[in-house]
């Protein structure tokens, strides 16, 4: 039973087989031709589509709901909606107001009342097979969505504050955890894309005990955590697993054998991490299923989960899906399937022309992103290059590539882009991963001109 192969995993037992959890977030409307807005909104599109993830790609355990966004909407931020991706916050409440808020959510607030009631739907539904997951917005983020990009700058003037505010957030997070455990999610999955923007000083300064409380509770209650990151959290991977997750879930931008050997250091299940564009969204189903193959080559089938990177792109083809879901439950006949396959994306047909940096009139700012629409650390990475604009004005130019499309994948072929999010300056990198503060960042580009 699928259900019973993610928890053996969580437990660190050894299995005759690696559990498949594919992020199928606002995925899963695509597959019966709903939009985010709909699968995020209404209850029964919502379970619907839930349940065809279910039956189409046989999950051992999925989300119910992908939204890093619910959290904030309830603690005043504006969201700004889109037809295929996850939400965006759009307003931060306590960005011209230095304060500390006292109000937890509760369950009649916000969009709660829905996915709760959904949450207990699947629990009746698929919850005797499948491993469901709950998915927290982390202290980090949630900091990040209502302090906006000056928390960044807060870390180094202002660290009291910014200890209060992730204590807060921590307690939103653990009431968040206590609800989802409530209605029956089996993993709680602490998800917090912007630990792989900060050092890992700045970690253990302001996130190893939030962290740590936020594990301990869940453990209390007799469930299974998971902690998610985006990025190239790479340098953080230890100080993560210090904090007592079961499993640690990352992305594309970090090398997965690399990583597993830290986390089986601390007897931490790791999961992931198959590329969400260039695989999943662009991708054969023979490219999905040597990405899923390559992964248990890798890693084995001990401590692991299989998965997507992150939350699915919207239009990811069905079959690639299904050839992942094939692959892990079928290795060897997938390695037949493979013979002679060499795994390349076919990008010939795209010219793409880099500029002759020397003769810009201005310094042009170059944004590499996964999606700033749907990536929480994109979005802010290019929140900070827009407010730089702001105050500089025609002092620079910059530019977004977004890697949900192929002419960009082959610029960053081209220019050897190694992580998302990534700032270039004048064909130069000056950020992989690591959010600067927008002093900063305009000194840098001031510095260029």
């Amino acid at each position: 039973m699928g259900k019973e192969l993610v928890f053996a995993a969580m437990r660190h037992e050894a299995v005759e087989r690696a559990p498949w959890v594919p992020f199928s977030g606002i995925h899963s409307g695509f597959l019966k031709g709903y939009s985010s807005k709909d699968v995020l909104q209404d209850k029964a599109k919502l379970v619907e589509s839930l349940l065809e993830v279910n039956k189409v790609y046989a999950p051992d355990g999925q989300p119910v709901v992908f939204d890093l966004q619910i959290e904030a909407e309830i603690l005043g931020c504006e969201l700004a909606w889109r037809e295929d991706t996850p939400p965006m916050v759009s307003s931060h409440p306590l960005e011209l107001n230095k304060s500390i808020p006292t109000t937890l959510p509760t369950e009649k607030d916000g969009r709660l009342p829905m996915i709760l009631s959904v949450m207990s739907d699947m629990k009746t539904f698929v919850g005797e097979t499948t491993a469901l997951y709950g998915l927290v917005t982390g202290p980090f983020t949630l900091a990040s969505h209502l302090r906006g990009t000056d928390l960044f700058l807060d870390m180094y003037d202002d660290p009291d504050y910014v200890h209060q505010l992730l204590t807060y957030c921590t307690k939103v997070a653990n009431a968040m955890a206590k609800m989802y455990i409530e209605v029956g999610m089996d993993v709680i999955a602490v998800v917090d894309p912007m630990v792989s923007q900060i050092s890992t000083e700045h970690f253990i300064e302001f996130l190893s005990e939030p962290f740590s409380d936020i594990f301990r509770n869940i453990r209390t209650n007799h469930v299974f955590s998971s902690f998610f990151v985006c990025g190239n959290a790479m340098r953080n991977i230890e100080v993560m697993c210090q904090t007592s997750p079961d499993s640690i879930s990352i992305d594309e931008n970090i090398d997965i054998k690399e990583a597993k050997k830290i986390t089986d250091r601390y007897n931490v299940t790791i999961g992931g991490n198959i590329q969400l564009t260039v695989t999943m969204l662009h991708g054969s189903q023979l490219a999905n299923m040597k990405a899923a193959i390559d992964i248990l080559d890798a890693c084995g089938t001990h401590n692991l989960v299989v998965s997507p990177g992150c939350d699915m792109p919207f239009s990811t083809p069905i079959v690639n899906a299904i050839a992942v879901s094939f692959a892990v439950r079928n290795v060897e006949e997938a390695r037949k399937m493979l013979v002679g396959y060499n795994g390349s994306l076919d990008l010939e047909d795209i010219s793409i022309e880099i500029p002759e940096y020397q003769h810009l009139k201005r310094p042009l700012v170059e944004i590499f992103t996964l999606d700033s629409d749907s990536c929480a650390a994109c979005g802010y990475m290019l929140a900070m290059v827009v407010a730089a604009k702001e105050e500089l004005g025609e002092a620079f130019d910059y530019v977004e590539y977004k890697f949900t499309k192929r002419e960009n994948i082959k610029r960053c072929i081209q220019m050897q882009v190694k992580n998302l999010p990534s700032l270039y300056l004048n064909g130069n990198l000056i950020y992989s991963s690591l959010i600067p503060s927008k002093d900063e960042l305009i000194k840098t580009i001031l510095g260029a001109r």
